[in-house]
């Protein structure tokens, strides 16, 4: 197996780097809780989507 010869310098390992960060999350506001979320997501919070409810949410804490 090659070895490299000489070490890379940090502004190539830099350059190499450059485009591995993540991109930043794209959080909206719920109309109806107003709690953010992930856009074109159902709400996790109320359950709403696009003004209707497509899930019910179970309450924290709740005994069932």
């Amino acid at each position: 197996m090659p070895n490299p010869k000489r070490r890379h310098s940090s502004s190539r390992r830099g350059k190499r780097r450059a485009h591995d960060a993540l991109p930043k999350l794209t959080l909206v506001r719920c109309p109806n809780c107003g709690a953010p979320r992930l856009p074109h997501r159902v709400c996790g919070e109320c359950g709403y989507y696009r003004g209707r409810q497509v899930i019910t949410i179970r309450q924290k804490g709740a005994e069932e």
